[in-house]
């Protein structure tokens, strides 16, 4: 089983939810901190909505604050993210081999599911599966070891594609294999994303025939 990180790996969007940060903290008059950053960065959109809450005090309920996040990101996965290099001709070439493909993403379902559509990529997944229905960050090792339950398929059966030094890290751990796709959001950690993983490209047009 071939499994598909989205944001990073697929899409183009890792940035957009600095974007996203900034906009709904700059409504409230207060500024992102590194520490803010780095700790959502991790987490599903629950977590991230508690540690919100809690980080700068505010008197939104966390259903509130995930509502506006999903609100300011929409438009972008709608109508203007971009896939990245290879990812579309990679997919259907996954597909053309005969190997079974699911997504595994830490994007809420309606954000998700809104840049499938876009670029006609939902047909290419046997199983689309949301961090948030598993309650396990993808830093996790468990999150994996559940994710691999879910398909049905052993770790030992599993190649995740991901862009994340922290979630191939913890994809190993659990028992998968994984390829590590650069990404500029992590560009400062690609030592760390080549050392865990089996394979790590530039580019997914490298994987390509």
């Amino acid at each position: 089983m071939y499994i598909f990180d989205l944001d990073g790996t697929i899409t183009d969007t890792n940035d957009l939810w600095i974007e996203v940060d900034v906009q709904f903290l700059g409504r409230r008059g207060l500024t992102m901190t590194a520490e803010y950053q780095a700790a959502v960065a991790k987490s599903i959109f629950p977590v991230a909505a508690d540690f919100t809450k809690g980080y700068y005090h505010l008197p939104d309920s966390p259903a509130s604050i995930m509502a506006e996040w999903e609100e300011l990101a929409a438009h972008i996965y709608r109508d203007t993210a971009p896939l990245k290099p290879g990812a579309a001709a990679y997919l259907a070439q996954c597909k053309a081999e005969g190997k079974e493909l699911a997504l595994f993403t830490a994007c809420r379902p309606a954000l998700c599911r809104m840049a499938l559509d876009r670029f006609g990529l939902a047909g290419y997944f046997s199983h689309t599966v949301y961090a948030e229905e598993l309650g396990l960050d993808k830093h996790d090792p468990r999150c994996f070891a559940r994710l691999a339950e879910v398909l049905g398929v052993p770790p030992e059966g599993c190649v995740l594609i991901d862009d994340s030094p922290d979630n191939c890290a913890a994809a190993v751990r659990a028992g998968m294999s994984a390829v590590g796709v650069w990404d500029h959001y992590y560009a400062g950690r690609q030592e760390e994303l080549r050392a865990v993983c089996t394979r790590y490209v530039r580019s997914l047009e490298e994987l390509l025939k």
